[in-house]
């Protein structure tokens, strides 16, 4: 009996350890979220924190080569699959139709998306971009609804 209960607490501590360590790099991927200053890889990270904090659950990063057009992956809190593409891109570049597209053929027959947005750093998608989305049912987030979205000032792109 004792055996056991020091087996439980040795898990329900090592379980505490990974959401302390999870909080802490969540905490710091939005930090540099906040100052512009994260690598692709970083953004996809900062994008599930956002998830995480806003009550998404099951959220996974999952882009890189093989992605199939998802970069993260979650359940919102009123249970609909949510799948983004993140797009870490300079200011001065807008998203163009190609990007959308792509993530528009995958979105939800691959990755069975309720809720599907491409979100970026950019300013702007494409007039092109802005049309495919509006007839793929597609969510754009541009930098300044992103900014919204992390400092609580603006809903995540479920909402």
């Amino acid at each position: 009996m004792a055996q056991a209960m020091a087996v439980l607490a040795v898990g329900v501590l090592a379980v505490w350890h990974r959401r302390q360590l999870r909080a802490r790099d969540d905490a710091r991927v939005l930090a540099a979220l906040r100052q512009n200053a994260l690598s692709p890889v970083e953004f996809e990270h900062a994008l599930a924190a956002l998830c995480r904090r806003d009550g998404c659950t099951g959220v996974q990063v999952v882009g890189g080569a093989g992605d199939l057009g998802a970069d993260v992956l979650a359940t919102a809190p009123d249970g609909r699959r949510i799948v983004l593409q993140a797009k870490r891109y300079h200011h001065g570049r807008s998203v163009g139709s190609q990007d959308v597209q792509r993530f528009g053929g995958t979105a939800r027959t691959i990755h069975d998306a309720d809720v599907a947005a491409v979100v970026t750093t950019a300013h702007t998608f494409t007039a092109a971009a802005r049309a495919y989305a509006a007839r793929a049912g597609i969510l754009l987030v541009a930098a300044k609804q992103l900014a919204a979205w992390e400092s609580q000032t603006g809903p995540a792109p479920w909402n």
